[in-house]
Order: C-alpha cells, then structure tokens, then sequence
C-alpha cells in the first residue's frame, strides 16, 4: 500500500502512477519494470560564443558615484614566431673564423713585441766609447758621418779562436780598417782610409794614421785611442765625425755566421797563411772565417792595404745585405743571433742610441759610391789637390756632384 501522495496532490492507492523522478507515468499498468531504462529528457545546447551575463560583471557603483568604467580589454597575443629548422651541428672541436683571426692577430703582436724586446736587450750590454777629442773641433756640417774603425786587437779572443782566426798573439792594438760613411742629401758614401796612410798625427809628427789609435790607447786605454784616431782624421781632413762604430777583430767572422755566410767574388785565388786563407777566384759563399781572412789578407797582390780595403767593403756589403733581408727578421733564431754578436763584437760611441744605431745599419745597406781616399801613389799619400776635392764635397753634404773619376776603387786617378 502505498500512503506517499502523489504529484496532483492524491494520496494513497487511489492517487494516479506518476514517475517521480522523470516526471510521467509509467508506461503499462502498475510498477514499472525492474529492467526498464528511464531516458532525461535532453536539452539542447546554445550554439556560438557564451553570453556574459551583465548583471553579474557589473560592480555595484559607490554611494553618491557614478559607475566605474569597464575593465580594459586585452590586447591581442602576436602570434609566436616559428623558429627555423635546426642547422647542422658542428663537429666537435672545429674553430670558426673569428677564432683564427684572433690567433693570428696575437702571434703578430707577439712576433711585433719580440722584434723589438730582443735589440733593446742587446744594446743594454753594449761597450760604449767617449769618441769625442777636446779642444777644437770642425763646426757642424749638414749630413752625418761615420767613423767605423776596425780593430786589430786580440782582447777577448781565446787560443782557439786566435788559431782559426790565423791572428797571432800580437800585443798592442791598432785599426785594421778605417772608413767614412756620410749620409745625406746625395748618395751615401763609404770612403776607405788605408791604415799606412801616411798624415800629420797630433803630438806624434807624420807616420802611419793606424798608429794614431795605438798612441791614444797607450795614454788612455780605449777611449784615448778613438779621441785621438778622431782628432787626426778631423785635423787632416777637415771633416767633423758625428759618430762612431768600433769593431773588434772577432766581430767580422761573428756577424757573418750570425747572418749564414756571406758570397764573396774575388778576382784571382788567394792564398794567406797569414791572415789563415785559401780560397779560388770566383763568386763563393764565405763563412765568418774566410770572410775575416779575405778582408785582412794584404799579401796576396802587388797593391797590397790599397786591395784589402776594396775586401774590406765588399764584405761589409755583403754583411749589410744579409743583415737587412727579410730572413734575419722571420728566422728567429738568425735574428737572437745577430743581435746578440752585437754587444760581443761591437762598440759605439757615447751618445749614441739604438734609435741611431739602427740608422747606420740602414745606411751600411744603401752605399751609392764606395770608394778610396785619393792618393797619388802606392806609399800611401793623399793626394793634395784630388783628396781636397773629395772632403770639400763631404764637408758640404755633395756626394752627388763627385765625379766618378775622384771616387775610384784604389784611390789612385783614372
């Protein structure tokens, strides 16, 4: 029995069959079958975008106030670019550009550092020589000239080397080799003063001008002896010596090994035992023996110091050469070399700086005349008319207006 009252307001078992939960009466007569499925009855589902309900967005205004303004709408989102295809990845450890250019940049700065840290270094162990002679001097003159003296003594050779050099155990010390380089205007010119030439000496009559060095060296050791070489050559020629390179006997044979060798070209075969040579007629490669060896011997022709000095240019040539090609300066170990035979061989005057030394190696490379101081025979004397002619042009910075005839090979006219 059933006391529930039903949806119309009956109750009890007269009341009519209503499905309380669908909301309809059951279909057939009595209670619904246990296996019947009852369906909701669908709803259909609004279609495009929901309505917003105003009511429920709007705030309530303030007491007294009017309505607050709508809430600012969202800008638009861009769309998110889309990333290119990966490229290939690359292979472990390969350098790009930029990174090869940086390394080269760095070992040129340091190859640029070392060239110039190297003959810095060098020239801090340089001897230097106060040149200079007192009392009255030549005023100066336009240009720069050089006083390269070559030195005959044996100081700082060991036994060993005085026997290759073939120099003997002389005592004293006298120049081998007297030049003259003057720069300019014009050409620049090496001049050779041969050691027997016979000029007027301060304090010590006429006699052999390498004897000068050797008087000034007895009264005042290194220095006594360039002031006086200085002062004779100043005196007799009128010419004032700005500068001075003094090169010892070792010095010559260091250099050229320090460069690989140089070629010499001698015109007959020389043999010296001497000054320790053997060598052929024709153009050969020399080391730093052999060009030593060339450049001393003075027995091997019948115009004796007149043809050493004409060995003794060619070789400083050729060492000027060697020097200044563009090996010295990408081999580093010619170029330790070379600078470091400096201060072993070679002496400067006071003053004197790297700056200035750099500028006579320069000019040594560039010689346009090279020549001999006029004589007027093989004893050795200048010639007074000719050899005047040839200071006169120096003295006054014209080495371009030197007639070939004044600039020979043996200093003896045409």
């Amino acid at each position: 029995m059933n006391d529930r009252p039903g949806r119309d307001g009956a109750s009890g078992d007269d009341a009519p069959e209503f499905d309380w939960l669908y909301g309809k009466k059951p279909s057939g007569s009595g209670e619904p079958r246990p296996d019947e499925t009852r369906v909701m009855p669908t709803m259909p589902r609004p279609s495009g975008p929901p309505v917003p309900n105003p009511a429920a967005s709007r705030t309530p205004p303030a007491a007294g106030g009017s309505a607050p303004p709508p809430p600012p709408t969202s800008p638009p989102v861009p769309p998110r670019p889309v990333a290119p295809p990966p490229g290939p990845t690359p292979a472990r450890g390969r350098r790009g550009p930029k990174f090869w250019i940086s390394l080269v940049l760095v070992l040129l700065l340091l190859w640029v550092v070392y060239l110039v840290a190297v003959p810095l270094y060098a020239w801090t162990k340089v001897d230097k020589v106060d040149f200079e002679p007192a009392g009255h001097r030549p005023d100066d003159q336009p240009g720069t000239t050089y006083l390269m003296v070559g030195s005959d003594s044996r100081a700082g050779l060991t036994k060993e080397e005085r026997k290759q050099y073939g120099t003997g155990d002389a005592s004293g010390q006298r120049t081998d080799t007297i030049m003259l380089l003057h720069t300019g205007s014009g050409p620049n010119l090496l001049m050779s003063i041969p050691r027997d030439s016979l000029v007027e000496i301060p304090g010590h009559g006429t006699t052999k001008i390498n004897a000068a060095y050797a008087y000034g060296y007895a009264d005042g050791g290194a220095d006594g002896g360039a002031k006086l070489l200085v002062k004779t050559i100043e005196q007799n020629t009128g010419i004032r010596i700005d500068d001075y390179v003094e090169i010892g006997l070792g010095g010559l044979a260091g250099v050229v090994d320090a460069v690989g060798g140089i070629e010499i070209c001698p015109t007959t075969a020389m043999k010296d035992k001497l000054a320790n040579l053997d060598i052929k007629k024709g153009c050969q490669e020399a080391d730093g023996t052999t060009a030593l060896g060339y450049a001393r011997s003075r027995h091997t022709s019948g115009i004796g110091d007149i043809d050493r000095v004409k060995h003794q240019r060619e070789v400083v040539a050729a060492v000027g050469d060697k020097v200044m090609s563009p090996w010295t300066f990408i081999n580093p170990v010619r170029y330790w070399r070379l600078n470091m035979a400096v201060p072993d061989f070679f002496a400067f005057g006071e003053g004197t700086g790297p700056f200035q030394a750099a500028k006579w190696a320069m000019a040594m490379t560039h010689v346009g005349l090279s020549c001999v101081v006029p004589i007027s025979d093989l004893a050795v004397h200048w010639d007074p008319t000719r050899s005047k002619q040839m200071f006169d042009y120096i003295r006054n910075d014209r080495t371009d207006d030197i007639p070939k005839a004044l600039c020979t090979a043996t200093g003896l006219p045409k």
